[in-house]
């Protein structure tokens, strides 16, 4: 995908010689699993505190949902909900993540101690996205997504679902290193469940090594999504054991980093999986 032979190993001053847990934090009133469970500032930072004591290594703050059919907030109120935890957490030396895909967002959360930024839209979500990214120099995390939460999967459509997404996240990563970012700084996410059906969303898990293989350090997020349960039939809060053998599929293929909502059982599943490996 790329002209260098590069691999990183570090990444938000993480080493990537082991797996990271990045526990997911919604202070929203409407997402997918845990939406208004943590939209309060005691609640969710006492969840905060919770994943970390767990082994979470990075805390993703958001404050918008993008769960398929989500409305837009304003930027108003995602800086309203989330920059009180942000800045909160940061205090605690939380190395935290802004989930946003709005510039303003991304900036103010910055400014408040944000560690990472992680834009579902793979910065195309607005005209200014890339530019403030290099403009902040933080750490970034560029996802997949094919349309609008609102319409992502109304018919989501490819030739070959792995090479497009893949060829995607190399653009933009290459197009970040062009305006002078460091590989060291970029990390890729190939989307699972963003504008993708289930046989996409499969075909990506399967085929996970080559998106390893261009060097950028790969973050996971299949955590209790749908398609666990077009598989099996789960509700949301029953998806555990999917989540993980998602989880299991990515550290095989190489992927150092992992978004999920159960932390504590992702946590232990790695460090056996890990143990196994070192045991060759």
């Amino acid at each position: 995908m790329t002209d260098e032979d590069f691999h990183v190993t570090h990444w938000a001053g993480l080493s990537l010689q082991q797996p990271h847990v990045m526990g997911i934090l919604n202070v929203t009133p409407d997402s997918f699993s845990d939406g208004g469970k943590f939209d309060q500032i005691d609640t969710a930072l006492a969840q905060a505190q919770r994943m970390v004591a767990q082994g979470a290594s990075i805390i993703d703050v958001g404050g918008e949902s993008t769960r398929p059919g989500a409305a837009e907030v304003s930027i108003d109120d995602e800086i309203q909900r989330v920059i009180p935890v942000v800045k909160a957490l940061s205090a605690e030396g939380v190395l935290v993540s802004i989930d946003t895909r709005k510039p303003a967002v991304m900036q103010a959360a910055a400014v408040a101690g944000a560690g990472i930024i992680n834009d579902v839209t793979g910065l195309t979500g607005d005209p200014a996205s890339l530019a403030t990214a290099l403009d902040l120099d933080l750490p970034v995390c560029v996802m997949h997504m094919q349309g609008e939460p609102q319409t992502m999967q109304a018919n989501p459509s490819y030739e070959d679902a792995p090479a497009e997404v893949f060829e995607f996240l190399a653009g933009q990563a290459e197009a970040l290193m062009r305006g002078g970012m460091i590989a060291d700084k970029i990390c890729l996410d190939p989307g699972i469940g963003f504008g993708k059906n289930l046989n996409h969303n499969l075909q990506i898990l399967a085929r996970l090594d080559e998106l390893v293989d261009a060097g950028w350090p790969v973050l996971l997020g299949a955590s209790r999504k749908s398609f666990i349960s077009k598989l099996t039939g789960a509700d949301v809060d029953q998806r555990l054991g999917g989540s993980l053998a998602a989880v299991m599929a990515g550290y095989g293929a190489g992927v150092s980093l992992f978004r999920v909502h159960d932390v504590a059982e992702t946590v232990q599943a790695l460090q056996v999986a890990a143990a196994i490996s070192e045991a060759l």
